[in-house]
């Protein structure tokens, strides 16, 4: 009998089965995405209503940055404001399942393309920031690093762009537009789904390189791969599981499933 569980729109048979797999994992690793956020109150990027229907992605490039810095930065403010003005989010319970996940030894590790900090919020030790964190500048020069908050203030009181002691200008301390990912995230987050027996991948659409090709290196190395999303995803036919459900609820069913 193929009963859902309360509250979540996935039959209980499934959501036992990622269990068991994860039980019997000696690696497991989840890359999480923006409809991990969303779950928060942040606003996506991409979609309909997305953030970059109201903003031109291209006022974001690193091209704009190097000739621009002072439209970059007033965009930027737009922008943040359009992100997080009057929102202090919070992890949701996705975050936290896949913290408790990590605590009890069941997840190695999580690679996210989100950049809003949650995941080390909600206590994860091992959260690998693919695209970067806005919770920091860094100065494009030197390279010295400042909380973001310091340096949007002063953006915001007229020092556009703001600069480091150096003379350099301070950037977000994300992956821009024009930008290649990080190689020692890159190269990590590889490693990990090269290793792992069970890939979850949470919230993401999959259809962003590279970080899309990380469940592809999952499955092509043997791993079991799930995919927990509200749309369907590139990866869908490949994977052993497919939970059209939301992740606030999927994630912490599959963990409370899990052995002690």
């Amino acid at each position: 009998m193929d009963e859902h569980a309360d509250g979540v729109g996935v039959s209980e048979p499934r959501l036992d089965a990622v269990a068991d797999a994860i039980d019997d994992a000696d690696s497991v690793v989840a890359l999480t995405g923006a409809g991990v956020s969303t779950a928060s109150g942040i606003p996506s990027f991409r979609g309909e209503d997305g953030v970059w229907d109201r903003f031109d992605p291209m006022a974001f490039h690193r091209r704009r940055l190097d000739a621009d810095p002072e439209g970059f930065w007033r965009d930027r403010l737009d922008l943040r404001d359009e992100l997080y003005g009057g929102l202090d989010p919070e992890p949701n319970a996705a975050h936290v399942a896949l913290a408790e996940m990590e605590a009890a030894g069941d997840l190695d590790a999580v690679l996210t393309q989100n950049v809003d900090g949650l995941h080390d919020d909600a206590g994860s030790d091992r959260a690998v920031e693919l695209h970067g964190t806005h919770r920091r500048v860094r100065c494009d020069d030197c390279g010295d690093r400042l909380p973001a908050d310091e340096a949007f203030d002063r953006a915001a009181d007229g020092e556009v762009p703001p600069r480091c002691d150096c003379g350099g200008v301070y950037r977000p301390d994300v992956v821009l537009f024009g930008e290649a990912l990080p190689d020692a995230a890159m190269d990590e987050a590889q490693r990990l789904a090269r290793e792992s027996d069970v890939f979850l991948a949470v919230g993401s659409s999959l259809s962003v390189d590279p970080a899309a090709m990380l469940p592809d290196i999952a499955t092509q190395s043997d791993a079991a791969l799930a995919v927990v999303n509200y749309e369907e995803t590139p990866k869908d036919d490949a994977a052993e599981w497919v939970l059209r459900a939301d992740v606030t609820e999927v994630l912490p069913a599959v963990e409370s499933r899990l052995s002690p």
